[in-house]
């Protein structure tokens, strides 16, 4: 994860005044709740599911029990062990529901700080 960002900025949610680094990300995970989930979602084009909520909600569980975001890795697993709703892998599902990708998408809705840089499986 990166440590600083280079600019914050506010942006409302609701009633709520959330930081947001320069590419939109969340500063302190803690501000995220479902409204902030749809916010993002949103302004990226992308219409929450039943199956995209798992996903978030196993995101947001693997961060709160190890203190870090889940590497795309253990939420593809993840995906193959809820049955990934279809033909193929977990990644492949993974990125039926996030086609732009795990940081650009996944990360920034369940409210991840930005990384550095990431496996993308």
């Amino acid at each position: 994860m990166r440590t600083r960002p280079d600019s914050l900025s506010k942006i409302t949610v609701g009633d709520e005044q959330i930081t947001v680094d320069e590419q939109g990300f969340l500063i302190e995970p803690e501000d995220w709740n479902e409204r902030v989930a749809e916010e993002f979602a949103g302004r990226l084009g992308v219409t929450l599911t039943d199956a995209h909520w798992a996903v978030l909600r196993f995101m947001r569980e693997f961060l709160a029990e190890h203190g870090v975001a889940a590497d795309a890795r253990f939420v593809f697993r993840f995906l193959e062990k809820q049955g990934a709703s279809g033909a193929g892998s977990g990644r492949e599902r993974f990125f039926q529901l996030f086609p732009y990708g795990y940081v650009s998408q996944a990360c920034k809705i369940a409210g991840m700080r930005q990384p550095r840089a990431w496996s993308t499986g």
